[in-house]
């Protein structure tokens, strides 16, 4: 049977990460490792200045004192080193992360840090309203993970970023990042001691979304599936730069 290794960003409690486990657990070995409070937006952070705690709050349930990334960490190189996990699932996580967002979400980068431990990642996230249903998410999901096991497509350091409409889904997409627009906003306050404090963050600007993004997918009330990795190399660029090393040559003589 396939060992999955299961995180979020929501949390340990979250519901979405207990119906993931609920629907992997019928075609895998599931092991959690979690954090143990919110951790959303924590993007790719690593936690190196104080020590982490594991608290096993269940058989093969562990609560972190940390980020998703010191989740899948801990699971890979300590406590499943002996029996490693074949693939690692981040979610379900309440919201969806497409576009750029992507670079922000934890539910993302735990995957990201399955790449670079040599490990395929899918990472699942929900839009959320009405018509939103975790547990069909959840059961969609494990027969997808199927799916792109049986095509070979969950192979080392592969990364799948899967995003569910809210209502039930009427296809499947398989499509590249979108660019999502924000309103440019820093809200400043005053608190009871006068204090000044800042909120970060606007909201999304309406736009018609791009043909082929996942966007448009959930737009269009679909599955979007989108390949990532983490190779960030302009590579366009480089080849041009390519042109200047000559040139370069007498900065460091």
């Amino acid at each position: 049977m396939m060992r999955i290794l299961l995180t979020n960003d929501d949390g340990i409690f979250s519901e979405g990460l207990a119906q993931c486990w609920e629907a992997l657990s019928s075609i895998a070995d599931v092991w959690v490792f979690a954090p143990d409070r919110e951790r959303s937006a924590s993007s790719h952070s690593l936690t190196l200045d104080h020590p982490l705690r594991a608290v096993e709050i269940k058989n093969n349930w562990f609560a972190i004192s940390g980020t998703p990334t010191d989740c899948v960490n801990l699971g890979v190189l300590h406590f499943m080193k002996s029996n490693p996990p074949e693939l690692i699932v981040s979610g379900i996580n309440f919201g969806i992360n497409i576009g750029d967002d992507v670079t922000y979400s934890g539910t993302v980068s735990a995957t990201f840090e399955a790449s670079i431990l040599g490990l395929p990642g899918v990472a699942i996230s929900q839009e959320m309203g009405i018509g939103a249903d975790l547990k069909r998410t959840a059961s969609l999901s494990a027969k997808i993970i199927l799916f792109l096991k049986s095509k070979n497509l969950l192979q080392n350091s592969t990364i799948f970023n899967i995003n569910f409409p809210k209502t039930k889904p009427k296809g499947i997409s398989f499509c590249h990042l979108g660019k999502r627009h924000y309103e440019e906003s820093v809200v400043e306050n005053v608190d009871p001691r006068g204090k000044k404090y800042f909120w970060i963050g606007g909201a999304p600007i309406p736009s018609h979304p791009e043909k082929g993004t996942d966007f448009e997918a959930l737009f269009q009330e679909k599955i979007s599936i989108t390949p990532l990795h983490l190779d960030l190399t302009n590579y366009e660029k480089l080849k041009l730069c390519k042109n200047f090393e000559e040139e370069l040559k007498g900065l460091t003589e």
